[in-house]
């Protein structure tokens, strides 16, 4: 079957994860987690992507953007994708490719999954047993958001802004909201839409969408059904 053609549309959050080529290490120290760290923030600002929210794994990381552009986040992934290679091969002296194919994203509904995803992206050090609690894995924008690090370049959502009137009281909400998990169901959805490639919303919302792609927005009834090991 013909791969579809990435579902990409500026000023709406997309959620990412590029993972190593056969689940293999990405990073082996924390210097390679900051190089990574350093071309993604560079590149996001570079191609007009802001960068809410994201997760650095051992085998692949997750980010939380709005690019601004056409085509703004697939020119972003591709920079950040050749010169982190570029870096990790020369490093490791080491030849080929390192990503497991193309980056998979999902283009989300605002108000429905932003903070779940966010909160889905949080959780995901804990889920893999890295650590007991998100503060704990220092390579994610949790810290910033509940306040314990400062990352100005980190992009704050009209959404999380709504979490309260003052810095303290947008922070403890969050941090609330992580305490409390994710729903089961939207965790089942945030996973199936962005290994699929689908639009994640409400029935409205990616009927809304679909004038504004040339190729589907949302998977069909039929079709493969999802398998629960293949969560990250």
């Amino acid at each position: 079957m013909a791969r579809l053609p990435r579902l990409s549309l500026p000023g709406y959050p997309h959620h990412v994860i590029l993972r190593g080529n056969n689940r293999q290490l990405i990073f082996k120290d924390n210097s390679d987690r900051q190089t990574l760290l350093e071309l993604l923030v560079g590149f996001c600002q570079k191609h007009g992507v802001d960068l809410h929210a994201f997760v650095l794994m051992d085998n692949h990381f997750h980010v939380l953007v709005t690019p601004q552009a056409d085509k703004a986040l697939s020119k972003m992934m591709q920079d950040l994708g050749r010169d982190y290679v570029r870096f990790f091969n020369k490093k490791y002296t080491r030849t080929g490719t390192l990503w497991e194919g193309r980056f998979r994203s999902s283009l989300i509904q605002t108000e429905r999954y932003f903070l779940a995803c966010m909160v889905y992206i949080d959780l995901n050090p804990v889920r893999a047993g890295m650590v007991a609690q998100p503060l704990d894995h220092p390579w994610s924008s949790h810290a910033h958001y509940v306040g314990a690090r400062l990352d100005n370049w980190l992009v704050a959502h009209d959404v999380y802004w709504a979490l309260g009137n003052t810095p303290f009281a947008r922070e403890k909400a969050y941090a609330e909201l992580v305490q409390a998990g994710i729903e089961e169901s939207k965790k089942h959805a945030l996973t199936s839409s962005v290994l699929g490639g689908w639009a994640l919303g409400e029935d409205d919302f990616t009927q809304s969408l679909q004038p504004l792609s040339k190729r589907r927005v949302s998977k069909s009834k039929a079709g493969r059904p999802f398998k629960a090991s293949e969560e990250s």
